[in-house]
C-alpha cells in the first residue's frame, strides 16, 4: 500500500526543486496508512498535497541580490581607485634631467627616511588666472617646503624655505631645451627659469640633502583641499581687508573656507608686518591647523569623509614617478597616519636679511648648516615659538642654542631648538 501512495503521489513541484515538503497526508514517520485523526488518508483514497513554501526561491534570489551588490560595490571602488587615480599628474621631465646630473646629486643617508620637496605654485593660468597677471604662463615658487619623514614615523619636520633667499642656482635645461648660466640669485628664480628639476638640484646644493620626491600644488588644489575638510580655523588679531588677496575677515576665531584660506596664506601687506618672513610662519601655522584637523576629526579612517579630501588632493598634484599613483600616495599617508600631531613641526631656515639687499635673505651660518646635518642624519630638530625662543635667548645671554650640536659641545642644549611651532598648536592662543 505504501508503494501505491507513493506511486500515486509522484514528485511534487517542491521536490522537484529540491524541497522538503509531505509526500502524503501521513505524518512523519507513519507508514501504517492510520488515520491520524481530522484529514483524509488512505481509506478515502486522496492523498492531499500541501502548496509548496517558496524558501528555496527565497534563499536564491538574496544570494542573487547579495551577489549583485558585491559586484556593484566591487565595481564602485575600482572606479573611484581609478578616477582618484587618474587624477594624479606625472612629470616625468623632472626625473629626465635630474638622471642627467646624477654624478652631482647628494647619496641618501639614512635608509627608510624621505625628504619630499613641496612646490606651492603661483602659477596664474587657467583658474589662477583670478589671482594677478598671467605673464605669458610663466610660474613662481610662492612657496617651497622641505619636509622630512623620520626613519622610524614618529616624527615629521617641515622646513620653508624663503622665496627671496640668495642662493646659487646651477645651470639649468628650460623647457624649450636651452639652458641657464649659473648664477647667485634669489631662490624662486630656480623654479621660474628652470622648473622643478632645477629647484631640486638648488635645494640639494644649499642642503647637501637628497630629494627623494616632489609634489607641485596650485592656488585651485589648496582651495579644495581646505572645502574638502570644512574649513580650518583661525584667530586674527585685527579686521583684515585686502582686495590684492580676495580677503575680508572680521577678527576673532573663525573657520576658513578654501576661498578665504587660499587669501590668508597669500596676504602680506594686510596681515602682521607686511614681511614673507611673517607671511612664512602663518603659512605654517595653518597647515599645521589643516593636519591637526584631519587627524582630530578622523578623515583617514573615515572612507566617506576620507574620498572628498582625496580627490581634492590629488587633483592639486603633479609628482614624480615614485608618487603618481594613489597606492604610493596611500603608502606615504598611512606612514604619516600615527605621527602625533606635536611632532608634525614647521620651522624656516635660520635667515637673516641680505647684507647687499635689505629687501632679500641670506642664511645664518653656521646655524643653517647644522639644521641641515641634522636632517640628513635624520637627528631630531626641536621646534618651539618665537616669543618662548627669544624668552630662553635672554636667559642664555642671548645664545641660541641651534648654534651647537656637535658631540662633546659646552652649547647650552645637546638637542638644537629653533623658531616653529607645531600641528598640535592652537593658533588662538598664541
Amino acid at each position: 500500500m505504501d508503494a501505491d501512495v507513493s506511486e500515486s503521489a509522484g514528485p511534487s513541484d517542491e521536490s522537484a526543486e529540491g524541497g522538503d515538503g509531505p509526500h502524503s497526508g501521513s505524518s512523519p514517520g507513519n507508514h501504517s496508512g492510520e488515520d491520524t485523526g481530522g484529514g483524509p488518508g488512505k481509506d478515502s483514497g486522496i492523498i492531499p498535497v500541501t502548496a509548496p513554501r517558496p524558501r528555496r526561491h527565497w534563499l536564491r534570489w538574496t544570494a542573487l541580490g547579495a551577489s549583485f551588490v558585491v559586484l556593484a560595490a566591487a565595481g564602485t571602488g575600482w572606479w573611484l581607485y581609478q578616477k582618484l587615480d587618474g587624477n594624479i599628474r606625472t612629470d616625468t621631465s623632472v626625473a629626465a634631467e635630474l638622471k642627467v646630473y646624477e654624478r652631482e646629486r647628494p647619496v641618501p643617508v639614512v635608509r627608510d627616511a624621505e625628504n619630499i620637496l613641496l612646490i606651492g605654485s603661483d602659477s596664474r593660468e587657467g583658474k589662477n588666472s583670478k589671482y594677478g597677471r598671467d605673464d605669458g604662463g610663466s610660474q613662481r615658487s610662492d612657496t617651497t617646503i622641505l619636509l622630512h619623514l623620520a626613519a622610524d614615523r614618529k616624527s615629521a619636520t617641515a622646513m620653508s624655505l624663503p622665496r627671496d633667499l640668495m642662493v646659487d642656482i646651477p645651470s639649468c635645461h628650460r623647457a624649450d631645451g636651452t639652458a641657464t648660466t649659473k648664477q647667485f640669485a634669489q631662490f624662486n628664480w630656480a623654479f621660474e627659469r628652470g622648473g622643478t628639476a632645477c629647484t631640486i638640484r638648488t635645494v640639494e646644493k644649499m642642503t647637501g640633502i637628497r630629494i627623494d620626491h616632489h609634489m607641485v600644488v596650485d592656488f585651485d588644489g589648496f582651495k579644495d583641499m581646505v572645502d574638502a575638510v570644512d574649513g580650518v580655523e583661525v584667530c586674527l588679531k585685527k579686521p583684515v581687508d585686502d582686495s590684492d588677496a580676495h580677503l575680508k575677515l572680521p577678527a576673532g576665531r573663525q573657520t576658513l573656507d578654501g576661498e578665504q584660506a587660499l587669501g590668508y596664506v597669500r596676504a602680506r601687506k594686510s596681515i602682521g608686518n607686511g614681511s614673507d618672513t611673517e607671511r612664512m610662519d602663518r603659512q605654517q601655522q595653518f597647515l599645521g591647523a589643516l593636519v591637526n584637523k584631519v587627524q582630530s576629526n578622523g578623515v583617514l579612517l573615515n572612507p566617506t569623509r576620507l574620498y572628498p579630501v582625496l580627490d581634492a588632493a590629488t587633483k592639486a598634484l603633479t609628482t614624480d614617478p615614485g608618487l603618481d599613483n594613489l597606492k604610493d600616495l596611500y603608502d606615504l599617508v598611512r606612514g604619516m597616519r600615527d605621527v602625533p600631531t606635536d611632532k608634525v613641526q614647521f620651522l624656516t631656515v635660520p635667515r637673516q636679511p641680505y647684507v647687499a639687499d635689505r629687501n632679500r635673505d641670506e642664511l645664518i651660518q653656521p646655524d643653517a648648516d647644522r639644521l641641515f646635518k641634522r636632517l640628513r642624519r635624520d637627528d631630531p630638530v626641536t621646534v618651539v615659538p618665537a616669543d618662548q625662543l627669544a624668552h630662553d635667548d635672554e636667559k642664555n645671554n642671548g645664545k641660541n642654542n641651534a648654534g651647537s650640536d656637535t658631540p662633546g659641545s659646552s652649547g647650552p642644549s645637546p638637542t638644537p631648538t629653533y623658531s616653529g611651532n607645531n600641528a598640535a598648536a592652537d593658533l588662538c592662543e598664541q
